[in-house]
């Protein structure tokens, strides 16, 4: 398997994660990345962080995307009883 199968595979698992979930974990992984350490713990924390803000990122310009490319709404006639008198 190749590099980019395998980051295509970790890609889908990751979309995959509930995005509620993901922002939970941010904070959390903010702070480790925060507090550099030249450790393996502190990489991985970093590409965790990372995973969990791409995803966001993905989500907010989908959802601008998705809400631009719907026509607008028509606006409703509101009934009135006003009359236009020349």
């Amino acid at each position: 398997m190749g590099i980019e199968e395998v980051l295509l595979g970790l890609a889908d698992r990751v979309l995959d994660l509930d995005e509620a979930s993901l922002v939970q974990l941010q904070e959390k992984y903010l702070k480790k990345v925060s507090e550099f350490s030249p450790t393996r713990d502190w990489e991985r924390a970093t590409v965790v962080y990372f995973m969990i803000n791409s995803v966001r990122v993905k989500n907010k310009i989908f959802n601008e995307k998705v809400k631009g490319s719907r026509p607008p709404e028509p606006p409703k006639k509101s009934k009135t009883r006003l009359k236009i008198v020349k």
